[in-house]
């Protein structure tokens, strides 16, 4: 009950949203988010805002995303839109991208570098008007020997002040990244991943980590 309430109180914080459009249930820590909102870019701002949230382990979408006449667009042009976004970010390869829109659903596709690259494609057509939903099937680029990504994350999480380092394993198999262990929050579970998904060479994370009961946490 506190969870759910702290949720919805998180979503009314939120000056892009309507509270009174998303339903909010809870489960052993787990948040479902149902209704229905008129962009993508909500949609995505209402996960971000349950994720801040103590408590919260994981996030299921039931959220629809229903466009508005007034910023209805044809499948022509959001990829006209799509492409010119990707051209103009200047941290994003867009030659070596290729977009795919079919009934308002966006697919990106193709080979970057850096996770930080495949991640900023999908931020920028976020909030494109018309945009449904987004399948970021970018994939990265190996470009570095496995010997060394366990010990450039493990210095990331170090380095990280909001990631308790201690508690955190990482092991390497093959390409893989496993993170095991326990965590304070959601949060950061989440910084967790993102900074073993920083390092080069990291191209899948399997996240193996647990959100502390209230009564395991030690201040």
């Amino acid at each position: 009950m506190q969870v759910q309430r702290d949720v919805i109180e998180q979503l009314q914080f939120e000056p892009i949203l309507n509270a009174a459009e998303i339903g909010v249930a809870v489960k052993n820590g787990i948040v479902t988010l149902s209704g229905k909102v008129d962009s993508y870019f909500k949609k995505m701002a209402a996960e971000r805002a349950v994720k801040k949230v103590a408590g919260v382990k994981a996030v299921a979408e039931d959220l629809q995303v229903g466009i508005s006449p007034a910023f209805r667009k044809t499948d022509a042009e959001i990829a006209e839109s799509v492409f010119n976004t990707l051209k103009w970010h200047t941290s994003i390869p867009d030659e070596k991208l290729k977009v795919k829109v079919e009934n308002g659903v966006v697919t990106l596709e193709g080979e970057v570098e850096w996770e930080y690259q495949r991640n900023a494609a999908k931020i920028a057509v976020d909030s494109l008007s018309g945009v449904v939903r987004i399948n970021n099937c970018i994939t990265i680029k190996p470009l570095a020997t496995a010997s060394n990504v366990k010990q450039k994350i493990s210095a990331a999480l170090y380095r990280s002040a909001t990631i308790d380092a201690d508690k955190i394993t990482v092991e390497i198999l093959g390409n893989r990244v496993i993170l095991s262990g326990k965590v304070r929050s959601f949060a950061e579970q989440e910084d967790a991943v993102s900074a073993a998904w920083s390092t080069p060479g990291v191209n899948f994370v399997e996240n193996k980590l647990k959100v502390a009961e209230a009564e395991e946490l030690v201040f």
